[in-house]
């Protein structure tokens, strides 16, 4: 981490110095020399008009974009944003997510590099992200600006002091669950807005984790954790109810979510539709989505309902058994559905492979 650290110290002198920044791609114009200075500006709608045309400029924003994340800052001068450009830049954030992130967080190019920006650099990089994994996770989730980090207190893990709070996403699973580092890293590297949530709600949900039983040291904790972050406890709970109505208990959808976490993601609508069709089209017990939840990932018009045509029409012909295995028929690759389910009945069936197509044209 000192290399990091020392690696970045050109840097810092460059910010305090007057010496120019580098120039990133996007940087069209030198807003020293053809924008207006600030003397210049006397008049609200001059300032509003020097901060769309850096923004566009500048950073890389589309007009209207620019115009949106105008309301939020005012850029009287260059200095402090061109500041901010080139600490990004030196600390490889491509041009696309120095844009990206502006265009979510326009405050951000208000901030001061060396005692606001450059200790999130370096607490990730104490946690073990790669820069380059650091620039996605800070520039996708804005969220992250807005917590506090001190270097005093990078390399304490087990303070207890309230500066410890920077990161309260983290520090709950670093301290609370005993999460491996290397998790969190690659949990945060994929899907960095699960560690966007409420702080309250966020340790709610790593406890609700640990007592459907899984392990604080696997990928999957983390995986469940974005899961049931991605929804609200009243969202959770309205779908739990759509089960309760098919007979399913709550302790059976937790077998269930277990087993596969999609089917809570899907709608009420879908999995009402999925629980219909089931049940009273297809006569099977609701149980069964306990059994295979997997099932709730599928679209119903796309995959289920035609595939389950091509069965009822081979049962009524005789050409296969009752107890076939539908469930797993579900889960083919659609090539090797036609030509195993579709195409091996040709003769004895050559009106299938019309009505399978015009159930999926329907379906569109």
């Amino acid at each position: 981490m000192f290399n990091f650290i020392f690696k970045s110290l050109p840097y810092l002198r460059c910010v305090v110095s007057t010496s120019p920044i580098r120039t990133l791609h996007f940087l069209q114009h030198d807003p020293l020399s053809s924008s207006p200075s600030l003397k210049s500006i006397s008049t609200t709608s001059d300032q509003h008009s020097f901060t769309v045309d850096y923004l566009t400029k500048s950073c890389g924003l589309r007009p209207e974009e620019a115009l949106s994340a105008s309301k939020y800052i005012t850029i009287k001068t260059p200095d402090k944003p061109d500041s901010v450009l080139a600490f990004f830049s030196s600390h490889e954030f491509t041009e696309t997510q120095i844009s990206l992130l502006i265009r979510r967080c326009p405050r951000v190019l208000m901030s001061d590099p060396e005692n606001t920006l450059f200790p999130k650099i370096v607490f990730f990089h104490s946690k073990g992200f790669l820069t380059q994994d650091s620039a996605k996770i800070l520039s996708t989730t804005p969220a992250v600006w807005k917590t506090k980090s001190s270097h005093r207190t990078i390399s304490s893990r087990n303070s207890s002091s309230p500066k410890r709070k920077r990161m309260p996403l983290l520090n709950t699973l670093l301290g609370f669950c005993c999460v491996p580092e290397l998790n969190i890293v690659a949990l945060f590297t994929e899907k960095p807005q699960a560690f966007t949530a409420n702080a309250d709600r966020f340790k709610e949900i790593v406890e609700e984790v640990k007592k459907m039983g899984f392990n604080p040291t696997t990928m999957m904790f983390g995986i469940v954790i974005h899961t049931l972050g991605a929804m609200s406890k009243s969202t959770w709970e309205k779908k739990v109810e759509v089960y309760k109505k098919w007979g399913l208990s709550e302790d059976e959808m937790l077998v269930a979510f277990v087993k596969h976490l999609r089917c809570m993601m899907a709608s009420e609508d879908k999995i009402m539709g999925m629980m219909d069709f089931f049940v009273n089209k297809m006569g099977w017990e609701s149980s069964i989505i306990v059994r295979r939840p997997g099932l709730l990932s599928l679209s119903l018009e796309r995959r289920i309902i035609p595939r389950c045509l091509v069965y009822q029409i081979l049962l009524s012909k005789g050409l296969i058994k009752k107890d076939f295995g539908l469930i797993k028929m579900m889960d083919y690759p659609e090539s090797y559905f036609i030509q195993k389910y579709v195409k091996k009945y040709e003769e004895e069936a050559p009106e299938l492979l019309k009505l399978y197509q015009d159930k999926l044209n329907l379906s569109k």
